[in-house]
């Protein structure tokens, strides 16, 4: 057998088991993208099977990781390789409890404004005029309505009609819909994008809002590589091993200054409406973004304590 024809097969069974788990109602963002970086590194090795060796190996990487991330890496090989068993009994299925430690969160990065600008003005330094427009409308947009990353790669065109006050969000995690409205400079912004695009791409190749430098919808990974690119430009750096310059923090930044901007408000409707413009079930899935800033989760403990009190 040609080795490349191995190297496919290996990636072919990876595709099947994504498409099979995702048919289930598993998202497996996370656990996709490192499924794909693992067959990568086997096809590197030249290696067609999984064995408890070379998982163990590759989950530790890189070296000096926190060992919850290990533990991720680890589980996500575990779950490829009980597929592959079930298709070639040789491949080994790694045993549970190599590795002990408990996921923990990432500590948000605390962006701030200028934080957001600098890496605008990175943005705006990409060579090609319709990327750097797209990753400058795409981080405004991400530091503005608080969207998941995922969620602002999926608008299409007609989900940000210029001028409608409003961005409709379709199919989102747990397969819900919303509407988050917009600021005037929000909408202004996403219409002068619009307008750029349509000039400098007449004829995309997809229906997506923001598009590529060939036309087509933005690549998450290529989101994050470039996003990457955009922090050192920007100079931003890691805080902490657990604290570095996410671009999912855009989002824990936006939860922050909305729920920061309502504070005194005694509505409680207002903490639900947070809620739902993030696209939270409920407020209580809010609350935890508030750890990264200890007197907002003050006011909401004081808050709920004081509505328990007045229901007794």
């Amino acid at each position: 057998m040609a080795w490349d024809s191995v190297m496919s097969a290996l990636r072919s069974h990876l595709e099947d088991y994504l498409d099979l788990r995702r048919s289930l109602g598993f998202k497996l963002g996370r656990t996709g993208q490192l499924l794909g970086l693992f067959v990568s590194w086997l096809d590197e090795l030249g290696q067609a099977r999984i064995t408890t060796d070379l998982a163990y190996a590759w989950a530790c990487l890189p070296e000096d990781a926190d060992p919850s991330w290990w533990a991720a890496r680890y589980q996500a090989t575990r779950g490829f390789a009980r597929y592959l068993a079930t298709i070639d009994p040789a491949s080994e299925v790694p045993p549970a409890g190599l590795f002990t430690a408990r996921s923990r969160r990432a500590e948000p990065y605390p962006y701030r404004e200028d934080h957001v600008l600098a890496l605008m003005a990175a943005a705006g330094s990409i060579r090609s005029p319709l990327r750097a427009a797209t990753y400058q409308t795409l981080i405004g947009l991400l530091w503005s309505t608080g969207l998941r990353i995922g969620e602002a790669i999926a608008l299409d065109r007609d989900d940000a009609i210029p001028g409608s006050g409003v961005l409709v969000v379709r199919n989102a995690k747990f397969r819900k819909s919303r509407e988050v409205p917009l600021h005037h400079s929000v909408s202004d912004a996403l219409s002068n994008y619009a307008a750029i695009r349509g000039r400098l791409c007449p004829i995309p190749l997809t229906p997506a809002f923001f598009v590529s430098v060939t036309g087509k919808r933005l690549i998450y990974n290529n989101v994050h590589f470039t996003f990457h690119n955009l922090v050192r430009q920007a100079g931003l750096t890691r805080r902490s091993p657990r604290c570095r310059p996410r671009i999912h923090d855009l989002r824990h930044a936006f939860v922050l200054r909305a729920y920061a901007a309502g504070a005194a408000s005694a509505d409680p409707l207002y903490r639900a409406q947070i809620a739902t413009i993030a696209g939270h079930v409920s407020p209580a899935s809010t609350y935890w973004y508030l750890e990264g800033r200890p007197e907002l989760l003050d006011q909401a403990v004081a808050r709920l304590e004081a509505r328990s009190g007045h229901q007794q």
